[in-house]
């Protein structure tokens, strides 16, 4: 990826990581990610977290290590509410994100502006899906009122968090022209069709996960292998082995909040 001096006066890189799931990836990511944003002239870093502690859940000790880590924003979606104590963490802090359309009174927030970053704000955005999922408000209302209380031109990152891909384009429909970039998250398969829609907006339906990369969705495939064939409950376990780091690179204006370009990202860390 090109990314000369010029480049790096005209634009703006975020990194968008994939589902962190448990130490394993955890302990990835504080290992590689300084050489990595040094690498590819990151100038933001987003991950979602939701699954950080054990493979599932966040506590607040491992989203300040994260954040400590070198990543700006968390992001989350269903499996934030797994330890209690996440819910005044949520209260309590602006860089941890839980899925905007969840009914009244959830604790934290689904959009912040950050004004921190550089010389204009950036929004971030995020959402969950209803198919295949627990019966959340309509994130497409959501998505639409969030929107319409942001600034005109304001940069946009969303993170989608749906299980089903038919949802996650429709939502790229919806949201084309309107946003900087929407990143798919929560099937931990990274999806091979990253691109430009309406010629503004960064897509990619799942943008994969940050863990054990031979694994069933980090989980270790023996024990998954039990569960689909004896169809009884089974206690998951992380597996163990080489980690795999999966993300977009996504390069836009920050003046116009134009997506100028998004790839897919790989990393793969061998034992």
């Amino acid at each position: 990826m090109d990314f000369s001096l010029q480049k790096r006066m005209e634009r703006k890189r975020i990194l968008f990581l994939g589902d962190i799931v448990g130490k394993p990836g955890r302990k990835c990511i504080k290992k590689h990610l300084p050489e990595i944003k040094e690498k590819f002239f990151i100038d933001l870093v987003i991950a979602n977290a939701e699954n950080a502690s054990g493979g599932l859940g966040l506590t607040s000790k491992n989203a300040r290590e994260l954040h400590n880590a070198g990543i700006d924003i968390l992001t989350s979606g269903n499996h934030i509410w797994k330890y209690k104590e996440i819910n005044l963490f949520l209260e309590e802090t602006d860089w941890l994100l839980r899925p905007l359309n969840y009914p009244s009174g959830a604790p934290g927030k689904g959009v912040h502006i950050y004004e921190n970053f550089w010389d204009r704000p950036l929004a971030v955005l995020n959402l969950q899906g209803r198919v295949f999922m627990e019966a959340v408000d309509c994130p497409f209302r959501k998505a639409q009122e969030a929107i319409e209380k942001l600034p005109a031109d304001i940069p946009i990152i969303v993170d989608f968090h749906a299980e089903a891909t038919s949802e996650k384009k429709a939502m790229g429909y919806f949201l084309q022209g309107r946003v900087t970039a929407l990143i798919g998250t929560h099937t931990h398969i990274q999806t091979n069709d990253a691109q430009l829609m309406a010629g503004t907006t960064g897509y990619i339906t799942d943008v994969g996960m940050c863990g054990p990369k031979e694994s069933v969705l980090g989980m270790e495939p023996g024990v998954v292998l039990q569960k689909f064939q004896t169809a009884r409950p089974v206690r998951f376990e992380l597996a163990k082995g080489s980690v795999e780091l999966n993300g977009v690179i996504i390069d836009f204006d920050l003046q116009t909040g134009h997506c100028l370009d998004i790839q897919a990202w790989k990393f793969d860390q061998t034992n």
